[in-house]
């Protein structure tokens, strides 16, 4: 690496040119200090990137320590007496740390219980497993569907982690979806590659951590890595290349793995076998460069830098491929947002009928099988709600007088409540405009809805309105309905309350693990820069070729 230049802020502000490969941060910290006259280089600390540089053996140098040129550091003045408070701080730091994980955890457990078990959601989306060409699949039980969610979630979010480069908390991340994964069936999990690629990614964490204790384990998930692999996308990836038309999205994965499995052996003192894997991962790195007349073509036909890079390099650098792969990619897209709006809107509609007595959601699949041979649908939802969606129990309790007679009461009874609700929101609504309430409350009785309630008061002089002299309680349904969906309640008229309680929920951890889902697609996990593989890799090569000139 060299000379490099480093950018000082704090205690003392300047530009300092150092040997990257050869300082070490207490030679750093001794050079600051003199500049900053601070008293000594015990009384500073060096921070980059968010963390705190410290000494370790005193034999690791800048550059082993992620230190770049023109890195930023940050020299902070700490006197004898607040070095108790630093460590304070850094405790206060880790418990903190510690806190956010478990709430990370729980929020994990919570909304795969919410999505896997059939619950009503309590959100306006629903979390489902999809294969490599979007489409839904039910793998396994309950039971495994809940452990498979909980384990995507936190992998993408430990995915996150590593983007910004915060690899200790995303190894923390990985270990609790690692946990996760392992409580699924173990033949569910070797028809898919996600697990292995969890694995590839702790160990990319312990190389980026520089932590030498993860060469006891490193070599053994590596192992297991390429295995399960093998395993999911055939042999030579055979059955990948099938699923995917001829595509190449793996290469870049199995680059990174091949870098760490070379890695792994250098140390471990293999130095023909880290050569050869290392010159293996070397080729595919050149295969992955994109060159600057095809990624230009490519974006001279409006597609974004970072989007033509990668459907050139899931195609093997092919420019029809990649157009065909980039449309595919869009359809894909405009699909999904359909489904998602679907969704969303068959979720309001399943708030609107309910939950059963163990607070599942009413089964819209089988509530349209109901409608399409004639019945009508609210009375058939409150059939199935009732019957925890038994669709013979509630055929049987819809072709009876005396319980069809039942049902539609509950129905009437659900709806006025429902009307009620809608109408006292609209009604707090409107009286917090500053309108009064009694004025409210008759607007809101004869209109109806809260739009056209509040065009009546805005025409009454000074903003009070007659009083009209239709009931509350015989408001027509179809004009306040529309506010009354999300607020619907959970359980309706006549609904045991057993089964699990409703928990609060930690929507900030909920949203930060969903949003990651969300954004991701099936060519997510293989969608690799190698940026610093590709630094690693001619790293280590330039170490084993001196090892072989010592030789000589």
């Amino acid at each position: 690496m060299g000379i490099g230049k480093l950018k000082i802020g704090g205690s003392w502000s300047g530009v300092l040119e150092v040997e990257l490969d050869d300082w070490t941060v207490a030679m750093l910290r001794q050079e600051v200090a003199i500049r900053s006259d601070c008293g000594g280089p015990h009384c500073l600390n060096l921070i980059c990137s968010g963390r705190v540089l410290r000494d370790g053996d005193g034999t690791e140098k800048l550059s082993q320590l992620g230190v770049k040129n023109n890195s930023k550091i940050l020299a902070l003045k700490v006197s004898t007496d607040r070095e108790g408070k630093s460590v304070k701080d850094e405790f206060l730091a880790e418990e903190e740390r510690s806190n956010r994980l478990s709430r990370l955890k729980a929020a994990a457990t919570s909304l795969s219980s919410r999505h896997a078990d059939g619950s009503l959601p309590v959100e306006d989306f629903n979390l489902e497993l999809e294969n490599q060409s979007g489409e839904k699949v039910q793998l396994g039980s309950e039971t495994d569907q809940r452990a498979i969610m909980m384990g995507l979630m936190l992998h993408a979010n430990a995915k996150a982690l590593i983007r910004r480069e915060q690899y200790e908390d995303a190894l923390e991340v990985l270990t609790m979806g690692e946990e996760a994964f392992s409580l699924c069936d173990p033949k569910l999990i070797e028809m898919v590659d996600n697990v292995s690629i969890l694995q590839i990614d702790m160990v990319w964490c312990y190389f980026m951590l520089h932590d030498i204790s993860w060469l006891s384990v490193a070599g053994v998930r590596l192992s297991r890595a390429r295995k399960g692999i093998e395993r999911a996308h055939g042999k030579e990836s055979s059955r990948l290349r099938v699923l995917q038309g001829g595509r190449y999205p793996e290469l870049a994965l199995h680059l990174r793995m091949e870098l760490l499995e070379g890695v792994v052996a250098y140390h471990g003192g293999q130095l023909q076998k880290s050569k050869n894997v290392l010159t293996a991962a070397q080729a595919k790195y050149f295969q992955l460069q994109v060159p600057d007349e095809t990624l230009s073509l490519l974006m001279s036909m409006g597609y974004k830098e970072r989007e033509s890079k990668r459907a050139l390099r899931m195609n093997n650098l092919d420019v029809g491929s990649a157009v065909d792969f980039l449309v595919e990619e869009k359809m894909k897209k405009a699909q999904k947002r359909e489904e998602n709006l679907r969704r969303q809107q068959e979720i309001m509609e399943q708030k609107q009928y309910g939950v059963t007595p163990l607070r599942k959601a009413v089964d819209i699949q089988k509530l349209n099988e109901l409608v399409s041979i004639g019945f009508e649908k609210e009375l058939a939802a409150e059939a199935l709600r009732k019957n925890e969606n038994d669709t013979q129990s509630a055929l049987d309790d819809l072709t009876n007088p005396e319980t069809n007679s039942s049902l539609q009461n509950e129905v009437i009874s659900r709806k006025r409540k429902r009307l009620r609700k809608a109408a006292t929101a609209a009604i707090e609504k409107l009286v917090s405009m500053g309108f009064d309430r009694a004025s409210v409350e008759a607007a809101v009785g004869a209109f109806g809805s809260e739009e056209a309630a509040l065009n009546h008061l805005l025409e009454q002089p000074n903003g009070s309105a007659a009083n009209p002299s239709v009931p509350l309680a015989e408001t027509q349904g179809t004009q306040v309905a529309d506010n009354s969906v999300l607020n619907a309640e959970q359980g309706g008229s006549g609904a045991s309350q057993t089964g699990p309680s409703v928990v609060e929920r930690d929507v900030e951890m909920e949203e930060e693990l969903t949003e990651e889902l969300q954004n991701a697609d099936a060519y997510s996990d293989y969608d690799i820069e190698v940026i610093k593989e590709g630094e690693a890799i001619a790293h280590y090569l330039a170490l084993l070729n001196s090892a072989d000139n010592n030789n000589a």
